[in-house]
């Protein structure tokens, strides 16, 4: 019976997470202006759609790389007035956070895939 119960269960979980919007599950990537950076969080917003996101940064976080992704900064490296492109998601409770920040030249240019 429990045994049941469980293959049942299991089957449900995995009917909600195909459910779900592909959106929700892959990460996303936002570019813009960095407007304020603490040690905690970052808030940047895009110049061409005015649109400005915060995301927050877990403790110890060392994912800042140059725009090639070949070579990387420390958190302290960022600065408010810097191009940014942030690659984050909502899967921690919902919140916004950025797994990786890319810091980019003043051409905004897009991040490149390896």
């Amino acid at each position: 019976m429990k045994h049941a119960l469980v293959r049942i269960l299991s089957a449900a979980a995995a009917v909600a997470v195909l459910a779900l919007p592909q959106a929700t599950l892959a990460a996303n990537t936002f570019y813009g202006i960095t407007i304020h950076v603490s040690s905690n969080s970052i808030k940047v917003q895009n110049p061409k759609t005015q649109q400005t996101l915060s995301f927050e940064i877990v403790p110890k976080f060392d994912q800042v790389f140059s725009a090639d992704g070949k070579t990387t900064y420390q958190m302290s490296k960022i600065k408010a007035g810097q191009y940014v492109g942030i690659i984050y998601d909502q899967k921690a409770l919902g919140i916004r956070h950025a797994d990786k920040i890319y810091l980019l030249n003043n051409a905004n240019e897009t991040i490149s895939t390896q």
